[in-house]
């Protein structure tokens, strides 16, 4: 046997008990991008909305995950399985519509991941002409982050997490700093308008809402790590809850500082106007140059950090349905020197450089010019995949749900009824939100087919994937048993025999 075909088979599993809270807490954090969100999403969501009250936003947004999380942490204690909403609707609704999550979720995942690239490209392009006056193109900045995202994929989990354990933290400090700044300054008068719930509830809700849940998409990795964690029981608990407490109250203070610095009747002017450069302009003004070239670097680095956080869930997904059969069993391997998922991580490396080429090539000549990957493959993509998750997130409400009443003695009502079914509402309300607005958060001005397509082109696979549950339960009844149970193979007690 070669050495490579020692190193990678199938059934060798993901790393055991190798992350602990703090570790997982930056692996969640680190899909947000903190300093992304804060230079491009709230300064995006107060241009697009018009409405003064996006601080507020990220609170009710927060609030609704974590009850949310009441539910969904306690199905996490019983079911263990890289791919997490996945196993929960399989298990908690039907292995049907368990399949069809999966695919939902793998498109969705993907969407997210690749158009990170788009901003990454043309972000470190324009970082590199105004250190050096080179003017490398996009495609070739991007394809340089997936390089390291693909190196960084097929080895050890901690390795990741200590990467993004890094980089998070530099991003706190340069928005930590921002913040700081800009409620020193204050040039209206420090004030709390911008919390107050007129500026939230009014025409535009559904969009701010829509915008802010961006900020918060890389929370189910508290679940798909559960079998990386040390302790599946707490582990993933702990670290979403305190993720999800820490990500609404940053950004909720971060944008209300923003209005501050920026002041209140000035924000959504200045955010107009500048887009994402409004806090590298405002920190022109109050620091020195080294300082906002440093920060820029970082918003480079923050993009780079989601990469990987949202490669590594990717190939998560595809081993776990790898191992249940429901597809091809060789993205199941993993490696035995780092017991990473290699071929789920491969695959997921391959697709995102096909659609690089795709958009590199229709890119040139684009009336657009710079921004071309971040009007179209950065925008359509991630809008793509916060549509996917929030259905997704909305349908494992219910899952819980359905779980939990199977376990009545453990817990009470409030965990596995009254909680659950609250988010599920919440979710689902917020879902529809999305759809309605979905012209404007992919910056159309007008009705276009894009409106319906690129929706489309997430849940079409969803209804693939019911159908192919149903084929697999004629045709292959064992592969379909084991639907849900993958990561639960050491607990026949609680479970049917996995595959």
């Amino acid at each position: 046997m070669s050495t490579t075909a020692q190193q990678h088979s199938p059934g060798t599993g993901l790393g055991k008990r190798r992350l602990g809270v703090p570790a997982l807490v930056f692996m969640i954090i680190a899909a947000s991008a903190p300093l992304t969100v804060v230079a491009g999403g709230v300064t995006s969501n107060y241009a697009v909305t018009g409405l003064p009250g996006i601080p507020l936003s990220f609170l009710v947004l927060g609030a609704v995950l974590l009850v949310f999380t009441v539910g969904y942490s306690a199905m996490s204690q019983h079911v263990h399985n890289a791919g997490a909403f996945y196993a929960y609707i399989a298990r908690g609704l039907s292995k049907p519509l368990g399949v069809g999550a999966a695919w939902v979720a793998l498109v969705a995942y993907n969407a997210m991941q690749i158009g990170i690239y788009g901003m990454f490209g043309f972000a470190l392009s324009s970082f590199i002409t105004g250190l050096t006056g080179a003017e490398p193109a996009w495609w070739a900045c991007a394809l340089g982050a997936w390089v390291v995202v693909a190196a960084l994929g097929v080895n050890k989990v901690d390795l990741s997490a200590k990467v993004l354990g890094a980089l998070v933290a530099l991003e706190f400090l340069v928005v930590i700093v921002y913040d700081l700044i800009s409620v020193a300054a204050a040039p209206e008068g420090i004030t709390v308008a911008s919390l107050a719930p007129s500026g939230l509830f009014t025409a535009g809700v559904g969009a701010a809402l829509a915008f802010s849940i961006a900020a918060f998409m890389g929370f189910e990795s508290g679940a798909i790590y559960g079998e990386e964690v040390k302790d599946p029981r707490t582990t993933a608990r702990r670290a979403t809850f305190i993720a999800i407490v820490i990500i609404g109250c940053f950004y909720a203070f971060s944008s209300w500082a923003m209005s501050v610095g920026e002041g209140d009747s000035q924000v959504i002017a200045r955010s107009t106007e500048l887009g994402p450069d409004l806090v590298f302009a405002f920190l022109t003004e109050h620091v020195p140059v080294w300082a906002v070239d440093l920060s820029s670097l970082l918003f480079v680095t923050s993009l780079l950090a989601a990469l990987v956080a949202f490669h590594n869930v990717v190939a998560r997904y595809f081993f776990a349905l790898g191992r249940e059969g429901v597809l091809p069993s060789a993205l199941a391997t993993t490696s035995r020197r780092t017991q990473a998922p290699v071929v789920g991580s491969l695959t997921q490396s391959a697709i995102a450089v096909v659609v690089l080429a795709v958009f590199a090539v229709t890119g040139s000549g684009s009336e657009a010019g710079p921004l071309f990957p971040v009007v179209t493959l950065f925008t359509w993509l991630t809008n793509m995949g916060a549509f996917g998750l929030v259905l997704l997130m909305a349908l494992t409400s219910f899952a819980v749900v359905g779980y939990l009443r199977r376990h009545p003695g453990h817990y009470g009502v409030w965990t596995r009824l009254i909680a659950p079914t609250t988010a599920g509402v919440a979710l689902t309300a917020l879902f529809a939100m999305i759809v309605a607005n979905f012209d404007v958060l992919i910056g159309l001005q007008e009705a276009s087919v894009l409106g319906w397509l690129l929706p489309a082109i997430v849940l079409a696979p969803g209804v693939l994937g019911t159908l192919w549950a149903a084929v697999l339960r004629r045709r292959r009844p064992e592969v379909y048993a084991g639907i849900g149970y993958g990561g639960d193979a050491a607990e026949p007690a609680a479970a049917p025999a996995p595959v």
